[in-house]
């Protein structure tokens, strides 16, 4: 069977078993979808938006005979220019073989470029002019039409943008269909800011309209969370302050701001990684059982979470700054920006209260991962004497090398009765050969074609989030608490293992987690 011809009849295949469905606002999947990328010559939409549209148009997701992309952005250039601009995003050189080069060929076909301000009237009548003929050329299922618009653009215009989407730019079908938007982070900068966006964009669109994307609900370890919590009943009684002492959520970087440092500037290592990704995956940690796995339910159990979060105590807070980050031309000399942050989180609720949740995020760091690191307390009455060797811990590896795996105490292999720290190890690279793990913006473009906001921020847990963060990023922005130097290529600065250490948490000396090679 010919490459093209294989790709169609899987397509079909996937097609039939996902698209003629019903969604969530009780919406008939079917008729033509419209996305529509504004920003489409930036950065964004060349190296994460464009690729993982490919990526499911690839998989059969979006089959060619439903499905048109738009490109809108304010630079002046044809299709073909922006065809070229995002070609080599799209498969990488190494794995450009003669079938998938012809299958790139064949998505940017369905690729049409508009130009036009995000504040004007004239691109947007003639962006919906370029949809509209598509529907009607192409619509066979009498005029219904669905039209998601990806925001990959700054929060600064997202009310332009979308007041001229909703004066120009609706799904204009009398029978069916739907409009929805997907929003970027950052989504403000602080409580005011995030409101004032969320009431601008909320005056124009329903809730069940706004997707506000955050990357990481997309990550796969991140999406097993809840099958681990909930589905094995091994963690069920243990998942508690009883048995664990504490819970640290990482995010670590080996490289520097690199050329970004006047966008970093604007908003520091708590607003970029901490408010958001990590807060989100605290969520999950920390949330009670919900009824069931509609979005609203799960959303409603993050919210009661974020609501029952403590102020946060400023000596229970250390940030820096690695030395050469004020180099950049683009940042001020004086700044206070961190580039790395540990922040101590206290939940006031009956499963939580005593344990402290340790966020911790830097750039140019010793290292590169995310993990969520759950330390469980010493098992009472020691009779082997192990507690030096470290205590139980549940890890989960979010990137790179995704892995579940558990630190435990076994007996060490010989005639004495000796005792060592092993792993009962989930490697996914290992275990799951040959399976490709969707992309983060895979996942959730097709979460919302498909209409499920399980994975995307609700605006009360927007507001809940900001309440608790803004309090502390004033006192950093008036200079209350100060950034302390640390040398690139460290841990950070020494305070945040002293912070660790008096938070209870018991580093693990002579054993080092490798993941296991193929």
């Amino acid at each position: 069977m010919a490459s093209g011809e294989w790709h169609m009849e899987k397509r079909s295949s996937i097609r039939n078993e996902s698209f003629d469905r019903v969604d969530s606002e009780g919406s008939l999947e079917c008729g033509c979808l419209s996305i529509i990328v504004l920003g489409a010559s930036g950065d964004l939409a060349k190296k994460k938006t464009f690729p993982a549209l490919y990526n499911l148009y690839h998989q059969g997701f979006l089959p060619p005979s439903e499905v048109r992309i738009f490109g809108y952005a304010r630079s002046k250039m044809t299709d073909d220019d922006l065809k070229d601009r995002i070609r080599g995003y799209l498969v990488p050189s190494k794995n450009a073989t003669p079938e998938l080069l012809e299958d790139v060929s064949t998505f940017l076909r369905l690729i049409k470029y508009v130009s036009g301000s995000y504040d004007a009237e004239e691109g947007f009548q003639l962006l919906d002019e370029e949809i509209t003929k598509y529907e009607r050329e192409q619509n066979t299922h009498e005029g219904v039409s669905r039209r998601l618009f990806y925001l990959a653009l700054p929060p600064s215009v997202y009310p332009s943008v979308c007041r001229m989407i909703r004066l120009h730019c609706m799904n204009k079908s009398k029978t069916g269909g739907w409009t929805r938007i997907v929003v970027e982070k950052p989504f403000g900068r602080d409580l005011q800011s995030a409101e004032q966006l969320s009431s601008q964009i909320g005056e124009l669109f329903d809730e069940s309209q706004i997707y506000r994307i955050d990357h990481y609900l997309g990550k796969e370890l991140v999406q097993n969370l809840l099958v681990m919590r909930f589905a094995n009943r091994f963690f069920v009684p243990l998942w508690n302050r009883d048995n664990i002492d504490n819970v640290q959520i990482v995010f670590r970087e080996d490289f520097g701001t690199e050329g970004r440092g006047g966008y970093f500037d604007q908003y520091g290592i708590i607003r970029d990684i901490i408010q958001n990704h990590l807060l989100q995956v605290l969520c999950l940690v920390a949330m009670e059982k919900p009824v069931s796995l509609k979005p609203e339910h799960i959303r409603d159990e993050k919210v009661k979470v974020l609501q029952a979060v403590d102020q946060i105590n400023d000596e229970e807070v250390v940030l820096g700054q690695y030395e050469g980050y004020k180099d950049d031309p683009t940042v001020p000399n004086n700044s206070n920006t961190p580039t790395f942050a540990t922040v101590i989180l206290r939940i006031n609720n009956e499963r939580w209260e005593g344990v402290p949740f340790i966020l911790k995020a830097g750039k140019a760091l010793n290292s590169r991962k995310a993990e969520i690191r759950i330390q469980f307390k010493e098992v009472p009455g020691d009779i082997f004497r192990c507690k030096k060797q470290g205590r139980n811990e549940f890890v989960m590896r979010l990137q790179p090398s995704e892995a579940l795996y558990m630190k435990l105490t076994v007996k060490q292999p010989g005639l004495e009765m000796s005792t060592v720290q092993s792993e009962l190890d989930l490697s996914y690279r290992q275990r799951y050969q040959g399976v490709v793990i969707p992309e983060a913006y895979e996942r959730l473009i097709l979460d919302t074609v498909r209409g499920d906001q399980q994975h995307f921020v609700r605006r009360d847990e927007l507001k809940a989030a900001w309440e608790i963060f803004t309090p502390l990023l004033h006192r950093i922005d008036d200079g209350h608490l100060k950034s302390i130097p640390y040398k690139p290529g460290t841990r950070g600065p020494a305070e945040a293992d002293t912070l660790l250490e008096k938070a209870g948490y018991v580093q693990t000396h002579g054993y080092i987690w490798v993941p296991p090679t193929l």
